[in-house]
C-alpha cells in the first residue's frame, strides 16, 4: 500500500448508517485539530451524499496546477468534495470501479502540502469506497460514530468488524446525539443512555466521547459554522475529541496494532 505523500495520519471517520452524525464529527474534528494548531485537511469521501461543503461555508470550484488539484481552504482546513465537483441537487449514478478512481484521485490527485492529519469523511456502511480505501492505503486509525439506540449500534458494530477485519487500527467509539440538555438543566437520553460506552467495552475499543444533542451543533452544520468554533461552549466535546485523537497518534506509524486512548 502507497502512503499519501506529506501526509503524517490519516484517520478515517465511518459508521454503520446514515444519520448518526458522521459528518458533522469529521468537519468539527478537523477544525478542532486546525484550531490546536495541526496542518490539516478533509476529503470527504461520500460521493453520493457530499455534505462537507455546506457544512465547512464554501461551494467554490477547485483549480488544478498542472496535474494537480488544489483543495479549497476555509477555518485552517484543506478541503475536498465531490460536492465542489457536482454542485446543487444533481446526483452522482455511479458504480464500483468508478468510485474507485476518484478516490485515489482526492487522495494522490490533490496537492495536500504537509499535513498533520488528513481526515476522511466516509460514506455510511461497509461497500465499495471503504474497501477501496482500507485496501490501497495506511490507515493510522479509525473512528466510528454511532448513536446510543441498538439499532445504530448494531449497524456501528458492522463497521468496526469491517476495519478490524482489514486490520486498520481503531482510534475509538463516538457516542453522538447522547443526550438533550432540557432549559432546566435536566439530562435527557432520547435515544438510550450508556450504550456507546457499553458497546466499546464489549468489543475492547476506546470510547472517546459523548457528543450532546445540541441544536447549535444542528444550526452551526447547517450555516457552514462548525460549532468546533466555539471551543469552550458548544464545540468543547469535539476539543476532546481532538485531543484523544492526537495523543493517539502521538508515536504511531501509519498501521500497526490497535491504539489506546488514555483519558
Amino acid at each position: 500500500m502507497q502512503p499519501v505523500e506529506g501526509v503524517k495520519h490519516l484517520i478515517a471517520v465511518g459508521s454503520g448508517k446514515g444519520g448518526v452524525g458522521k459528518t458533522t464529527v469529521a468537519v468539527n474534528l478537523a477544525v478542532a485539530l486546525a484550531a490546536q494548531g495541526h496542518k490539516v485537511g478533509l476529503m470527504d469521501a461520500d460521493v453520493y451524499g457530499p455534505n462537507v461543503p455546506l457544512m465547512m461555508g464554501t461551494r467554490a470550484n477547485p483549480h488544478a496546477i498542472g496535474e494537480r488539484i488544489q483543495p479549497l481552504e476555509n477555518y485552517g482546513v484543506k478541503l475536498m468534495s465531490m460536492g465542489f465537483m457536482s454542485p446543487g441537487d444533481k446526483p452522482l449514478i455511479w458504480r464500483g470501479p468508478m468510485l474507485h478512481s476518484v478516490m485515489q484521485q482526492f487522495l494522490r490527485g490533490v496537492d495536500w502540502g504537509q499535513l498533520d492529519f488528513l481526515i476522511i469523511d466516509l460514506p455510511p456502511g461497509t461497500g465499495d469506497v471503504q474497501l477501496s480505501l482500507v485496501q490501497t492505503t495506511p490507515i493510522s486509525g479509525a473512528i466510528v460514530v454511532t448513536t446510543p439506540s441498538e439499532v445504530a449500534m448494531e449497524d456501528a458494530r458492522k463497521a468496526v468488524r469491517m476495519f478490524e477485519t482489514v486490520k486498520t487500527p481503531i482510534v475509538g467509539l463516538v457516542e453522538n446525539m447522547s443526550y438533550l440538555t432540557a432549559p432546566g438543566g435536566e439530562r435527557i437520553d432520547v435515544f438510550g443512555q450508556g450504550g456507546g460506552q457499553r458497546m466499546a467495552a464489549a468489543m475492547s475499543i476506546p470510547f472517546l466521547v459523548e457528543l450532546p444533542l445540541d441544536p447549535k451543533v444542528r444550526v452551526g452544520g447547517d450555516t457552514g459554522s462548525p460549532a468546533a468554533l466555539d471551543p469552550s461552549g458548544v464545540g468543547a466535546p469535539f476539543h476532546e475529541l481532538a485531543k484523544k485523537v492526537t495523543a493517539a497518534m502521538a508515536g504511531q506509524p501509519k498501521s500497526g496494532p490497535k491504539i489506546t486512548v488514555e483519558d
